[in-house]
C-alpha cells in the first residue's frame, strides 16, 4: 500500500489532500514518523524519523495522530482481495504482503493481473497499491519500491541483473544506515557494484551477511513463502522501547533478564523448548538488527538461556553505542517431552506467540 497511514488520513479528511502530513505520535512522547505522505517526502520526512526531527524540517508538514480504530479493517479488505485471486498469500505487515501466483496466471497475464488487483483495491478502500514482481520476493520488493507510487512493475525472468544493476544499494531489505555508510565509504552505490565486490572484504566487513548482501543484489533469495499454519509456534519473543536511548550495560543487562525470564515462563506456559536465542537491537538512529546462537540442544532452563542472550549483548555494548529497544526471544521451538499432554494442545497452536512490554 502507498504511504498507507498518511493515505488513510488524507483520504477520510479531503482538507489534508495533497498536504504534507505526516502521521504518529506527538514529538514530546518520543513520537516517531509512522508514515509520509509524498509531499511530506518531498521535504525530506519518511518513515522511523523522529517526530521532532520531522516537524523541524518544514513547517508545512502537518502531523496527524493515528486513526481511531486502527487500521486492521481496511488491511482485511485488502487481503481479502488478495485471497480471492489465490489462497498462496503471506501478509507481512499491516499494508504489505507477497502472493505466489504461479499456479494462477501465466507470464503474459501477470500485468493484467496486477491492474485487476489494483482496480478492486481502489474500488474497495479507495487507496493506492503498488504491486512488484519477480521470480524472488527480493526481486518482487524492490520492483514494488522502485514502482511507488500507484505503480506495477514486474520483471521478467533471466532480466533480474539487468534491473537491479543501476539501482540503489538503500532500496535492499537489510541495508540499513549504518551498512549504507560502510558500502558507500568503499565506493559501493549501486547493487551492481554490490554484485561485484570483493568476497573477502564483504565477510571481513559483514560477516555472513556478506554473502548474503551479494545474493540479493543479484537477485537471489527465497521465492517460498511461508503461512500462519506453517508458523504456528516458531517463535515467543519480548522487546521493550527505552523512554531514552541508553548505553548503559546494566539497565540493558537487567532488561535482557527481565525479558528472558518472561520468555521462558510463556515457554513452560506452552509446553515448549527452544533451541535458539535471539536478542532484538534498535540504535539510536533506528538501525535495526538481530543477534542469534544455538544452544547445544533444545531447553526451557532460564539460567542457560540467560547466559546466552547476555553473552550476545555484551558482543554488541561499546562507549557511545545508543540503544532505543532490546528484545530477547526464542526460536527453533519443539514440545517438551516431559510436559503434560494438555500443554500441548495449549496456547501455543494458535499461531506465532509474541509477547511486547
Amino acid at each position: 500500500m502507498d504511504a498507507f497511514f498518511a493515505s488513510v488520513a488524507q483520504r477520510d479528511d479531503p482538507s489534508l489532500r495533497d498536504k504534507p502530513i505526516v502521521v504518529g505520535g506527538p514529538p514530546e512522547s518520543r513520537g516517531v514518523v509512522a508514515a509520509a505522505s509524498y509531499e511530506a517526502r518531498k521535504l525530506g520526512a519518511r518513515s522511523a524519523m523522529p517526530m521532532a526531527t520531522a516537524l523541524r524540517l518544514s513547517p508545512d508538514i502537518i502531523r496527524v495522530g493515528h486513526r481511531k480504530g486502527g487500521y486492521g479493517n481496511i488491511s482485511r479488505q485488502v487481503m481479502t482481495i488478495l485471497q480471492r485471486v489465490t489462497p498462496h498469500v503471506q501478509q507481512i505487515s499491516v499494508d504489505e504482503a507477497y502472493m505466489d501466483v504461479t499456479d494462477v496466471a501465466g507470464p503474459e497475464m501477470l500485468e493484467p493481473l496486477g491492474r485487476e488487483i489494483k482496480r478492486r483495491v481502489r474500488r474497495a478502500t479507495g487507496l493506492a497499491v503498488t504491486i512488484g514482481g519477480g521470480v524472488t520476493r527480493t526481486v518482487a520488493k524492490v520492483a514494488s519500491q522502485v514502482g511507488k507510487p500507484d505503480g506495477l512493475l514486474i520483471v521478467p525472468p533471466a532480466t533480474e541483473d539487468e534491473f537491479l544493476a543501476p539501482l540503489d544499494v538503500s532500496l535492499l531489505s537489510g541495508v540499513g544506515p549504518v551498512t549504507l555508510r560502510a558500502l558507500n565509504a568503499r565506493g559501493i552505490r549501486t547493487m551492481g557494484q554490490l554484485a561485484e565486490a570483493d568476497d573477502d572484504w564483504l565477510a571481513k566487513e559483514f560477516g555472513t551477511r556478506g554473502a548474503w548482501l551479494k545474493e540479493r543484489s543479484l537477485g537471489g533469495g527465497s521465492s517460498e513463502l511461508e503461512f500462519e499454519d506453517e508458523r504456528q509456534a516458531k517463535s515467543i519473543s519480548s522487546e521493550t522501547t527505552m523512554r531514552t536511548d541508553t548505553d548503559d550495560g546494566e539497565t540493558l543487562s537487567g532488561l535482557v533478564r527481565d525479558q528472558g525470564a518472561e520468555v521462558v515462563q510463556q515457554m513452560r506456559r506452552s509446553g515448549l523448548i527452544a533451541r535458539t536465542v535471539r536478542l532484538k537491537l534498535r540504535l539510536a538512529d533506528f538501525t535495526t538488527f538481530t543477534r542469534q546462537q544455538s544452544l547445544p540442544r533444545p531447553t526451557d532452563d532460564e539460567a542457560a538461556i540467560l547466559a546466552v542472550a547476555d553473552e550476545l549483548l555484551r558482543r554488541e555494548l561499546a562507549p557511545g553505542r545508543e540503544f532505543r529497544l532490546i528484545g530477547v526471544g526464542v526460536a527453533s521451538l519443539e514440545p517438551a517431552l516431559d510436559q503434560p499432554q494438555e500443554a500441548e494442545t495449549g496456547p501455543a497452536t494458535g499461531g506465532q506467540i509474541r509477547m511486547r512490554l
